[in-house]
């Protein structure tokens, strides 16, 4: 082994064109993988340890005390290994307090303490209720990235009477909106039950918990249960933030694994290919067959070794950032980080599959003798090449053109690898390109819905602003104009065409565990662009109408044509849900209600204007920044934003894809380049001979870019459809990872103009793999191919 070390070092060292394009293939390859790994394992890994370390609930149900017994509740263990409960459970409008924006109906839960043998809270501020007008509210802790949390007022509202709030604490299976003591629950006279299970059987889908639920409530008077919840709920609200990252990534991911595979098989291909003379004379020196495949094997190995650790520790490098922003304020009280099965799959997995592409050319180099591969190494090659090479010389174009285009058929299995290489490169950039468009129809989309103006008045502590932006900074007033008056003032600047008032509210529903954000809307809502997002219906004409964001339809298994019975201040509504929307209004995802229905259910509420979001839409070619600055002339206290803009997610996923599509892309071109290079170098006598009898340095570079530009066009048109294929399949499959669906006009992005350009991307790929080693190729003189020989 000794030998074979000593032989594979003196090639790495010779062949430094050879070893500095394996180990950057397989660092860039190995760099995306590790960040879709990171991803794909963060999907769902951090929610599982969080649950797990506070002994989350695989499911919440909520009984009517009015028709079952504390002890019916507790003495009902079929398939459950632990429960806690029951817990008195009441809706509480929250009027005043618990941070800046709309307030709205709380659930209030009694518990006696934060910990027990199910959801175990983790109680990060203060303590736990014990006197009477005590509460804790369930809110995130920040994180160590946070901008620190919002400076609620010590008292809140509840129902009518105030509170002190003494802590805060986590539910990360959202179990309650806030705790006070069993005593004052009883006092509160409880509506529901609460009791939490955990499971010993099959948890892993929704339906196995509710059959384990419904095994559970078997023996159970009809009706006592009135809605139950299961975890995979919050699981799936959780997972799709950074989940929906994940298909993009893999996708990358796994060109850019193919790619690795492929140039590493074309380089070593060539490199056997190219060293007959090399591995007769090693024969000759007595290596053993299996020595020469064992020296090629190391050979590449080394740069794949260098390329892999390197790319691992970017992969990592790269993860973190995308797994903190993607998980920041989701509550998980345990680190994101990259597993070691990563790392395994980075350090380990990726040399495999590089040994694996490198094995097959090498056992080549197993079965020449020293004889053959020394004759080889020093004879001319014929025959299909040759033949096509004759045929094209009859052809109309100039002599170094024939000769390009006849070159890629002397060696059809490199040239076939090289193809391969430019098409991975061409569907990369193809799905990248299409992908950038969709994300940037989206948000043209959301931006025309949500209107170009976001506006939204001070409430004199705390400025805010819409989901995504930071507040805005300066002196805090409170305005003196009611919210018909901002409407009104708002209407009244000029170029604006539409506005419409949001005011967001989350009412409990008969049938769920926790009330729906409902953003009940006015004005020009019917006009103002959210038809244009709609996945599935209609749009809503009539006041007893919902259309719903399809996140929420998935969260709380909706459909088109479901009834929803909405419940404030003693007063219900029956709703038909009638369309679906790709997404909603500024904020946590709420279904849309005509505002007469707020007034039907609370007529006495009185709506704050810093409770409400107004989305203003300007004529065509208004200014935004004049209006804004109007705004502001006209009340100091209301504060108004340029909404027109990509959202942080559309900037993200466009950002790293096209980083990645210019990687990948680079990539092809090296395998390009190492062609060109093996190709140059087994032809010198050729090039020799040819410029003996005249060829120019400039036809020299003319024949080799000819012979590369057929091989860029050929991946150019192989590789469109397949982008365009991914493209189709990916982004849906990324919509539904975040939980909403898209309408289909904003898939529909391929056009004539840009697939030409696509096309033309495999050439350029080529020729730029291609342009050095040409004219190194043009450089080379008679004299010294002649003296090589």
């Amino acid at each position: 082994m000794s030998a074979v070390w000593r032989a594979s070092r003196a090639a790495v060292r010779r062949r430094r064109v050879q070893t500095f394009v394996i180990g950057l293939v397989v660092l860039l390859s190995t760099t995306t993988i590790v960040v879709a790994l990171a991803l794909l394992e963060a999907s769902s890994a951090p929610f599982d340890r969080a649950f797990a370390r506070q002994q989350g609930p695989h499911a919440i149900a909520l009984y009517d005390p009015a028709k079952v017994t504390d002890a019916q509740l507790t003495g009902q263990r079929t398939g459950v290994t632990a429960a806690a409960g029951p817990f008195g459970q009441i809706t509480l409008d929250l009027t005043d307090g618990g941070g800046p924006g709309p307030q709205g109906p709380l659930t209030v839960v009694g518990r006696a303490d934060p910990g027990g043998s199910v959801d175990r809270l983790n109680l990060w501020q203060g303590r736990w209720p014990t006197a009477p007008g005590e509460v804790v509210l369930n809110q995130p802790q920040p994180g160590a990235d946070s901008r620190g949390f919002p400076p609620d007022s010590g008292e809140v509202t509840l129902g009518g009477k105030r509170y002190t709030v003494v802590g805060r604490a986590h539910s990360l299976s959202q179990t309650a909106d806030a705790w006070v003591s069993p005593e004052q629950m009883t006092a509160l006279h409880p509506t529901s039950a609460q009791m939490l299970y955990r499971f010993s059987g099959d948890v892993s889908t929704k339906a196995a918990v509710q059959a384990d639920l419904a095994a559970v409530a078997a023996g159970l008077p009809a009706g006592a249960l009135i809605a139950a919840q299961p975890y995979l709920v919050v699981k799936e609200k959780v997972a799709s933030d950074i989940g929906v990252y994940v298909p993009f990534l893999a996708t990358f991911g796994m060109l850019g694994l193919i790619v690795a595979v492929v140039i590493v098989g074309n380089v070593v291909s060539g490199a056997v290919v190219s060293s007959f003379r090399h591995i007769g004379i090693l024969k000759a020196l007595g290596f053993t067959p299996r020595q020469v495949v064992a020296v090629y094997l190391v050979m590449v190995s080394v740069p794949a070794l260098i390329g892999c650790v390197l790319g691992t520790v970017a992969g990592t490098l790269a993860a973190q950032p995308l797994l903190s922003d993607g998980f920041e304020g989701l509550g998980l009280d345990v680190g994101i980080n990259v597993g070691v099965w990563i790392w395994v799959a980075g350090l380990v997995g990726v040399p495999a599959l590089v040994a694996l592409a490198a094995f097959v050319p090498a056992v080549r180099a197993h079965r020449l003798s020293a004889a053959e591969a020394i004759s080889a190494g020093s004879s001319p090659r014929t025959g299909h090449g040759t033949r096509i090479q004759r045929r094209l010389a009859g052809v109309q174009l100039s002599r170094p053109v024939t000769l390009g285009l006849g070159l890629p058929f002397a060696r059809p299995g490199r040239t076939a690898f090289t193809i391969v290489a430019v098409l991975l490169g061409v569907t990369t950039v193809t799905f990248a390109t299409g992908l950038a468009d969709t994300l940037t129809r989206i948000s043209t989309i959301e931006d025309r819905a949500s209107g170009q103006i976001g506006v939204r008045p001070s409430d004199g502590r705390t400025r805010i602003a819409p989901e995504g932006q930071l507040p805005p900074t300066g002196p805090q007033a409170t305005t003196t104009r009611t919210d018909a008056q901002v409407e009104q003032l708002l209407r009244g600047l000029p170029d604006v065409a539409r506005v419409t008032p949001v005011f967001k509210l989350p009412v409990p529903t008969i049938g769920q565990t926790q009330p729906l954000t409902v953003n009940f809307v006015r004005g020009d809502f019917s006009s103002m662009g959210y038809q244009d997002e709609l996945t599935a219906g209609r749009w809503m004409t009539r006041v007893d109408e919902t259309v719903v964001p399809s996140e929420l339809m998935r969260e709380r298994g909706l459909n088109v044509g479901d009834k929803l019975t909405l419940e404030l201040g003693g007063r219900r509504t029956v709703l038909t849900v009638i369309g679906e929307t790709m997404d909603g209004a500024p904020g946590p995802p709420g279904m849309f209600v005509d505002w007469r229905v707020l007034t039907d259910l609370a007529p006495d509420r009185a709506v704050k204007p810093h409770e409400v979001y107004y989305q203003v839409q300007l004529k065509r070619g208004g200014d935004v920044a004049a209006y804004v600055a109007a705004v502001k002339a006209a009340d100091p206290a209301i504060d108004a934003w340029d909404t027109s803009q990509l959202s942080d997610f559309a900037v993200t996923v466009i950002g790293f894809s096209s980083v990645l599509s210019l990687l990948l892309s680079t990539v092809a071109a090296l395998g390009v380049f190492n062609t060109v290079v093996l190709n140059v170098r087994e032809r010198r006598r050729d090039l020799g001979m040819l410029k003996s009898i005249g060829m120019t340095p400039r036809q020299v570079v003319t024949m080799v870019l000819t012979s590369m530009a057929v091989v860029g066009a050929a991946g150019g048109v192989l590789g469109i459809p397949l982008g365009i294929v991914a493209h189709r399949y990916i982004v849906p499959t990324a919509a539904d990872a975040a939980r909403i669906a898209i309408p289909h006009s904003v898939l529909e992005v391929w056009q004539a103009s840009t697939l030409a350009l696509m096309a033309l991307a495999g050439v350029v790929i080529a020729l730029l793999g291609a342009l050095v080693p040409a004219r190194g190729a043009a450089r080379l003189t008679i004299a010294k191919v002649l003296h090589n020989e």
